[in-house]
């Protein structure tokens, strides 16, 4: 099977669709979005609509903090992100709310495991963002000894970890560039953000796993992150939104 893997889409709906368009032509299978859908992008709406079309499609789709926020926002706000929950959870319909509240925080198919943050306690919404906490959440998936694979977003970065004879090492992948993920080891990855990178390179995110040759591809594609910022403005929404779409950061 070859499964595209989708993450922290966060209402751009530019990205989303650039990167849609991107898979069918990789003769992707099936679709894994890994949660945040919504949260700081103009169009979570119409984003939301996308996807859950695509669930009829066998789609699968996981909820990530933003998701949850937009369902219920903080009456307190502590972070940038809680700012435009409540925001975005006036953009939503009833149904699109109650879909929402509906998902569930990870996914159990075969060898892989799916998770929006960390498969250790997903719902306290923990990084992966380096060899002890990438431990953690493959530790955690490991109860299920069939698991050889996890994927997971929320970082915003692309990453491959992998179990070794000396622990857990991580791998820098180059976009574009096949990797070998044979079943005799374990893995863990951030597929990255579809709609809002932060490393410095804004073009969108995300990656293929093909389980039958064991290879996994980290993807770039270009949008027009320009229009995506645009929209952003014109909901008045704050600015930093827009510029952190036009920088990729």
């Amino acid at each position: 099977m070859r499964l595209a893997l989708l993450s922290d889409i966060h209402g751009n709906l530019q990205a989303l669709e650039a990167c849609l368009a991107h898979a069918r032509a990789q003769r992707v299978q099936r679709f894994a979005f890994l949660g945040d859908m919504v949260g700081y992008g103009a169009q979570p709406a119409q984003v939301l609509e996308r996807i859950m079309l695509l669930t009829e499609e066998g789609a699968i789709v996981l909820k990530g903090n933003h998701d949850e926020m937009a369902v219920t926002p903080p009456t307190v706000t502590k972070t940038i992100g809680d700012s435009t929950a409540s925001w975005t959870h006036q953009q939503l319909s009833a149904s699109q709310r109650a879909w929402i509240a509906a998902l569930p925080l990870t996914h159990h198919m075969d060898s892989v495991m799916l998770v929006h943050a960390s498969v250790d306690a997903p719902e306290l919404w923990r990084y992966v963002y380096d060899q002890r906490s990438a431990t953690e959440s493959l530790n955690a998936a490991s109860a299920l000894p069939d698991v050889r694979y996890v994927f997971g977003g929320h970082v915003h970065l692309q990453s491959l970890y992998y179990r070794g004879t000396d622990g857990l090492m991580k791998f820098t992948p180059q976009a574009g560039v096949a990797v070998p993920v044979p079943k005799h080891r374990q893995w863990l990855s951030t597929v990255g953000s579809v709609g809002q990178p932060r490393d410095g390179n804004p073009q969108a995110m995300y990656a293929l796993l093909d389980t039958e040759r064991q290879q996994l591809t980290f993807h770039r594609v270009p949008y027009d992150h320009y229009a995506a910022a645009s929209a952003i403005r014109r909901a008045g929404l704050p600015e930093f939104f827009a510029q952190r779409l036009e920088e990729g950061r």
